[in-house]
């Protein structure tokens, strides 16, 4: 007898319906999964006789064949333990029932109990999306999967329960989500008033919270640079829903997702150390995931003592360009988004005092130059603000006067992004100015005559590329924006030029 169940598979970051069919035929006792998968899809043989027999179901003594079609779609995860197992139970008989409408995913324990399954977000998604009403699943995950809008979610604690449930004996209440969206107000754990000093290295950081740009900041030890790139985190604008849904579905795929907060609300903020390796930083293993800088999707990648993850910094070229990632393998290609603000941190040299006016420095210039071309050129260049942050005077350190809040500069932040949204209501592909293209700049980033003038020479005095032609526009743009200007001024270019790197820096 032949049963068939439907449940799904996540490819990248996208769900895709995965027909489960079960066959019970005479012959020698043997249960085989067919259909291409990972280990965890084929040990799920083992969870399923046990499962079956502990939830006081009988398991047969013949020929079973489960097909997880289509079949040349890799399939990856204990996911369709529950699937198979209810399959196993409509082709031996022991339940009857019309599933036609409905989604089952969850692995199951050897005492029939559910588990954990990762990746249901973008499950319900493409369930919803191909007009099933109702999605079966582990409890814990009813909140996650409650987000997608019109889906009936009924949540499972174990096997038991699900076929007490389809025979009518004890239904199951479908889960209550709750409505509505806040996003979070996150509580600093750096404050932009408790960073004495480095005044042009917080107007910088400002400029890239307001239009989503990238930041360098170089300096001694001890001038602050993690502390301000930690402070930057406390003036981002908040997620919108649409944003919030985004970063979810990555954290539930990479299998991060907190299991008390069903979605984020606050932008992400990923610190890798410099001993990442190139797959832990853009993604990919065995089982293919993603990696910090789609963690870091609508949030920030900071990367702290920047030439120290030498050559893996070149893998960044792309994603900083398109904004997305893409991993090619055998099997096939995935991409995933990687919209995030690089800011990154640097010392001059090995030592840390090059240029310095009170220590000296013990680095030849052999290894100075050494060091700060570990750091490509085409990498720099993909850089907006490239920021000096000096050590701070003892005046400053000292100093009791109250800074500026993180409050008050997020207040300028979210102004200014309000402003480019409106500006960029009919370009869906652009949130802020650090994503408009060349066709966007044309349109949005006029320059008065002034301006005109000024960017000419610059351009012609210090060589620069078109990349940082557009770049320089684009930050020119959002310091107009800060200052509520329609039009770019000479003002505002002037400030944008000031931020790139000069010959031989």
């Amino acid at each position: 007898m032949l049963a068939k169940v439907l449940s799904c598979a996540v490819i990248g970051l996208d769900g895709v319906l995965v027909d489960v069919e079960v066959d019970v035929a005479g012959g020698m006792p043997a249960f085989s999964v067919v259909g291409l998968g990972d280990a965890a899809v084929h040990e799920s043989r083992e969870r399923v006789r046990s499962a079956v027999r502990n939830s006081g179901m009988r398991f047969p003594m013949q020929r079973i064949t489960a097909n997880l079609a289509p079949a040349d779609l890799r399939k990856a995860g204990p996911a369709y333990d529950l699937p198979i197992a209810l399959g196993l139970l409509i082709a031996t008989g022991q339940l009857d029932t019309n599933l036609a409408d409905a989604v089952f995913v969850g692995e199951l324990s050897l005492d029939g109990s559910l588990r954990h399954t990762d990746g249901i977000l973008p499950m319900a998604a493409v369930a919803r999306a191909h007009g099933i009403t109702t999605m079966y699943l582990p409890a814990e995950d009813a909140a996650e999967a409650a987000l997608i809008d019109g889906l009936r979610i009924i949540p499972l604690t174990s096997l038991r329960e699900l076929i007490d449930h389809l025979n009518g004996e004890h239904p199951i209440r479908p889960y209550q989500g709750q409505m509505g969206f806040t996003p979070i107000v996150p509580t600093p754990h750096v404050d932009f008033a408790d960073v004495r000093g480095q005044e042009h290295v917080k107007r910088a950081l400002e400029i890239a919270a307001a239009g989503g740009h990238n930041v360098l900041m170089s300096g001694p030890p001890g001038a602050g640079k993690t502390m301000l790139a930690r402070a930057l985190h406390s003036i981002l604008p908040p997620l919108s829903f649409a944003e919030a849904l985004e970063v979810t579905k990555i954290y539930s795929v990479a299998g991060q997702l907190p299991r008390d907060t069903p979605l984020i609300r606050e932008r992400p903020f990923c610190a890798p150390h410099h001993t990442v390796s190139t797959a832990g930083l853009v993604g990919g293993g065995t089982r293919v995931k993603p990696g910090m800088i789609t963690l870091a999707h609508r949030g920030i990648l900071f990367l702290d003592e920047l030439p120290e993850f030498g050559h893996r910094l070149e893998v960044l070229r792309q994603p900083l360009e398109d904004r997305i990632v893409t991993l090619s393998r055998a099997q096939g290609s995935i991409t995933y988004p990687a919209a995030f603000m690089l800011v990154a941190a640097q010392n001059p040299c090995p030592c840390g005092w090059h240029g310095d006016p009170e220590r000296t420095c013990t680095c030849s210039p052999t290894l100075v130059n050494r060091y700060q071309r570990r750091i490509s050129g085409p990498l720099l260049d993909r850089i907006d603000i490239h920021i000096e942050a000096p050590r701070i005077k003892y005046d400053k350190l000292s100093s009791l006067a109250p800074g500026e809040t993180s409050a008050a500069v997020r207040e300028r932040v979210i102004l200014a992004r309000n402003r480019q949204t409106e500006r960029l209501r009919q370009h869906s592909h652009c949130c802020s100015n650090a994503d408009l293209g060349p066709a966007e700049i044309r349109v949005f980033c006029t320059l008065d005559n002034a301006g005109q003038s000024l960017l000419k020479s610059a351009v012609q005095r210090l060589n620069l590329s078109a990349r940082s032609y557009h770049r320089i526009l684009r930050l020119a743009r959002t310091i107009a924006d800060l200052a509520g200007a329609n039009q770019i001024a000479a003002v505002h270019v002037a400030e944008a030029i000031q931020y790139r790197p000069r010959q031989g820096e």
